[in-house]
């Protein structure tokens, strides 16, 4: 059985929905700065059949790069950690687990920041990703019960400096959030978070650690990977 064409019944290219669609996710734009971006290189659309496209295809790219980089990540040491998110002026904690070379592994939206929301954050990562070797958090208090009821409280790291790695991981998201000017609902964050997570990894190389020639050749790799996904 062949698989459906995503892009059958529209009128334009798939290489413009791709284009725009990276260019909303990837960069902290909004849908009109797109469309005027879009404008400049000769291509005439509304902002929204921009937000159309973004809804539409944001996921299904996303579920192609999470299939492609199966078992990419590393299960050395993880890094854990939350960030308040104001919601119509109420708070929410958005739970992210990055390993040591920055993947972002697993993001969990909950009302609470307390040991139930830790385990079941935890143990959705855990599931889905295998345990670590390190696991290093902050000093929050549910981390360790959640460790201690689960079992794994002899790889818990934390205190100093030890989880910058994690914390630099939500300053796309709140770049992201910025321009957004906030979110309207629980469920558009945990859907935003989840596609913008894989798709910031697909973009995410350790340029400091590699040389400009080796830095280029995967940026374009990674360009031309996005420019086939969900080709029919």
């Amino acid at each position: 059985m062949t698989t459906q064409n995503p892009f059958k019944y529209f009128k334009t290219s798939p290489e413009i929905i791709r284009l725009a669609v990276m260019y909303y996710i990837r960069y902290p734009l909004s849908f009109r700065q797109v469309e005027d971006i879009l404008h400049e290189r000769g291509i005439d659309i509304c902002h929204e059949t921009v937000r159309f496209w973004v809804n539409r295809f944001g996921a299904k790219f996303a579920k192609e790069i999470r299939q492609k980089r199966v078992g990419h990540h590393s299960n050395w040491q993880w890094h854990l950690d939350e960030v308040f998110v104001k919601i119509n002026g109420e708070i929410f904690y958005l739970w992210r687990a990055v390993d040591h070379e920055g993947e972002v592994l697993e993001c969990l939206v909950t009302k609470r920041r307390n040991k139930a929301a830790a385990k079941k954050f935890i143990i959705k990562t855990m599931k889905k990703h295998g345990v670590p070797k390190i696991i290093t958090t902050d000093k929050l208090p549910s981390y360790g019960a959640a460790f201690r009821e689960i079992g794994v409280a002899d790889k818990q790291l934390c205190g100093g400096r030890s989880n910058n790695r994690c914390e630099n991981s939500h300053l796309p998201f709140r770049r992201r959030e910025r321009a957004m000017q906030r979110f309207k609902t629980v469920a558009t964050l945990q859907k935003f978070v989840s596609y913008h997570s894989e798709i910031y990894n697909h973009f995410n190389h350790q340029r400091h650690l590699e040389s400009r020639q080796s830095f280029k050749r995967k940026r374009a790799t990674a360009l031309t990977e996005w420019f086939n996904f969900c080709a029919a």
